[in-house]
């Protein structure tokens, strides 16, 4: 069993969560789409006026947060998001791609947490997510723009091995990302088809539970 689980991370690296206590914990990421507005969008709607503060720089309104859904491209970056069973989204990322001064291609990270979903690494996870989607998109650098006082995003820029610099209220952080590789495209195609078998057996499930609800009259 040992040896099986060691071969899986060398294959697989970045869908499974390694924990102190050896336990090993499977974080399926799931590409979203425009279809995933409303989810988004009610994943961002309910974050705190902390949580909006370190998320977005500013306290965001729901009508300021409804005018960045509208504004999402899901076409030129791309987003992926942390589902429960019941389909809520727990945790989102936004990856928006640029072009820089130096004619290289950048990106920029944004992720968002549901308080009852922190310490279990999804931010984590959704930066790695995040860093191998840009790596194999020939993206030079990620960068991550945060309030100095979001530690959380600043530890996870660190983690990941990111030069962080601090100008006042703001930090700016920028990881140099690797060429992609044939592991890397791999690692990506495996951890996409896992998610969206993941999506697929919560989706029937949920609907299989509405199903069995309204048979019995609930």
């Amino acid at each position: 069993m040992q040896q099986f689980i060691a071969g899986l991370l060398r294959v697989y690296p970045y869908i499974v969560s390694v924990k102190k206590t050896k336990h090993i914990e499977i974080i399926p990421i799931r590409t979203l789409s425009a279809w995933h507005k409303g989810r988004i969008a009610a994943h961002l709607l309910a974050l705190s006026e902390e949580d909006r503060y370190l998320r977005f720089g500013y306290n965001a309104s729901d009508a300021q947060i409804q005018s960045y859904i509208d504004g999402l491209d899901f076409e030129r970056d791309d987003f992926y998001g942390i589902f429960n069973r019941n389909l809520d989204l727990l945790a989102v990322a936004h990856i928006a791609f640029t072009t820089g001064l130096d004619q290289q291609r950048h990106a920029e990270f944004g992720v968002s947490v549901n308080k009852a979903a922190r310490h279990r690494g999804y931010g984590s996870r959704l930066f790695e997510r995040a860093a191998l989607r840009a790596r194999n998109e020939g993206v030079a650098i990620m960068h991550i723009n945060a309030l100095s006082q979001n530690s959380a995003m600043i530890k996870i820029a660190r983690k990941a091995g990111a030069l962080v610099e601090n100008h006042g209220s703001d930090s700016e952080a920028h990881l140099k990302l690797p060429h992609a590789t044939l592991s890397s495209r791999l690692s990506e195609m495996m951890e996409s088809h896992m998610a969206q078998i993941d999506y697929g057996i919560k989706f029937h499930a949920k609907n299989a539970q509405k199903f069995w609800s309204v048979l019995n009259g609930h």
